[in-house]
This record gives C-alpha cells, structure tokens and sequence, in this order.
C-alpha cells in the first residue's frame, strides 16, 4: 500500500514528528498547511495533528476531506501535553466526526511547550488556565512549558504504517 503523511502545526512540535515518522518509514510528508496533497492519492495516512485549545488543528482539514478518508485506512497521531486517556479521547471526540474516530487508529504522543515561542495570546491564555487548574502538575506545565518530545515514542505508529504498507500487492509479489 503506498501512504502518506500529512501533519498540522503550529509551533513545530507535530511538524517534528512527522518527519521522524517519515524518516521511519521512507513516506512522504506534507504539511496540510501549506502543501496541496489530495488525500485520494494514497491507500492509507497518517494524519499527525497538535490539540491547541482542547481542540485539534487538523480538523477542518479533516472534516474538507472526509469522504476521501473514510474508505482508507488512518492513523491519528496527537500531539500534545496531556497523556493518552479519558481527557484527550474527549476532545478528539468533540473534533472530529464519530464515524472517522470509529475507524481511525490513535496514537497520543506527547509534545513540547516553549513560553517563550509562543504567542502573546496563547501564552496569556495558559497562565489564565494554568490558575483555574486544579491539577498542580498540568497547572506547572501550563505557566513554565514542558518537553516531552521523544523519537522512540514514534515506534506505534512507524509499526502500523509498516503494517500497511506489507499488505501492498507489490510487496506481497516481491517476498514470493
């Protein structure tokens, strides 16, 4: 099968971890962003996405796309400073459509945060969140960031994508 990896970003984190996923697995890798791609292209994607504001930044990609998405296998990678679990299965969940939830494989893989990249907004909105934070943790890494990027974590995600591609008829014909 050939696939394709197809990430947002916004402050490279995703960006960073889609190239070491291409890396891993010799696809291709296109920025939604700024690269056209037509996803009808590829038998299976990686779709790799940050979660700014509770919400992922792939999601009217997502949703512009949908049909050309729901007929070929995906992986769903996130990307940010919350840990795999209930708390970011919900805001996948509020956005994307529960049918590509249903199909898509997730992968959580947690980010980086650098203060003083981000922007005046953005860094204003984490220390009015990391006040109301119950969790003194999360309330920490919301005021000073965090990095938590790590290219082993990738491994998942590369071990599907190989999945996918050894189902492809050429591969098949060249191991006979």
């Amino acid at each position: 099968m050939e696939g394709a990896v197809l990430y947002a970003t916004k402050y490279g984190s995703t960006a960073e971890y889609a190239q070491w996923i291409g890396e891993a697995t010799g696809l291709p890798v296109f920025d939604v962003g700024t690269d056209s791609v037509d996803p009808a292209a590829f038998d299976f994607l990686i779709l790799a996405t940050p979660v700014i504001y509770y919400k992922l930044l792939i999601t009217d990609w997502v949703q512009k796309h949908l049909s050309q998405l729901l007929d070929k296998p995906i992986v769903m990678v996130t990307v940010s400073g919350a840990p795999p679990g209930p708390k970011l299965d919900a805001w996948v969940g509020d956005s994307l459509p529960a049918e590509f939830v249903a199909k898509a494989k997730h992968v959580a893989l947690r980010g980086r945060q650098v203060p003083a990249e981000l922007t005046w907004f953005d860094r204003t909105m984490l220390l009015i969140a990391a006040w109301k934070n119950p969790d003194p943790v999360a309330s920490d890494e919301e005021r000073n960031g965090f990095d938590y990027m790590d290219k082993a974590s990738i491994a998942p995600v590369v071990a599907l994508a190989q999945d996918y591609i050894a189902r492809s008829p050429a591969t098949a014909e060249a191991v006979i």
